[in-house]
């Protein structure tokens, strides 16, 4: 009987363990994830360039679904990643090769800065500061507010347009966001400056 009752419990505990492993990045409100571990992007998917750009639109509402850990990290490899790990260059380029363009994302649960070098995101501010209504609400932080700034923010955004038309993902750029708000929960300092947010999701059924 014990025998029977451990063996019951070790499975319990390793579906759990599956189960978090499966989702790492849905966690409780009040106790975010310090760290998300991001998955290795999958380089095969998604359609055409030519496709892509044939289904790029902007829409502005989306299912409350949130992100499969998959989709986030390809998401956000798409938009800013690394490409070439033996020189640390990007998915977009940047004036001068500055690399001043630092994407953050806002979940329900917490504002986290994406590290592209380690493939994590890190937990700056717990609660939601969400500045659009989607699952995910990415935002494009330059070290200054000069146009070339602004320009490789485009980059970045046209990025992520690109990739979600690509994958079947809903979003848009927008640029109207509570900047105050955003300031104190991305821990942003200086001159560095949100310049565009991208609200993303899955398409409403």
């Amino acid at each position: 009987m014990i025998k029977r009752i451990v063996l019951t419990l070790l499975t319990l505990f390793g579906i759990a363990a599956v189960s978090r492993a499966e989702t790492p990045a849905k966690h409780e409100k009040n106790n975010p994830m310090q760290t998300i571990q991001l998955n290795l992007p999958n380089l095969t998917r998604g359609s055409s360039v030519m496709q892509a750009l044939a289904q790029r639109r902007s829409t502005k509402s989306c299912s409350p679904q949130e992100l499969s850990l998959q989709d986030l990290s390809d998401l956000l490899w798409a938009a800013n990643g690394i490409n070439r790990p033996e020189s640390g260059k990007r998915t977009a380029p940047s004036a001068m090769n500055r690399q001043d363009v630092k994407v953050y994302v806002c979940l329900p649960q917490g504002s986290y800065l994406y590290h592209p070098d380690r493939n994590t995101l890190e937990l700056l501010t717990a609660g939601d500061v969400r500045p659009a209504a989607a699952p995910v609400v990415i935002v494009l932080v330059t070290d200054t507010d000069q146009q070339w700034a602004a320009m490789d923010a485009g980059i970045v955004s046209q990025n992520i347009s690109i990739f979600c038309a690509g994958t079947g993902l809903a979003t848009y750029p927008r640029a109207s966001m509570d900047k105050a708000a955003l300031r104190n929960a991305l821990k942003l300092t200086g001159t560095q400056t949100p310049m565009l947010c991208h609200p993303t999701g899955y398409f409403e059924e």
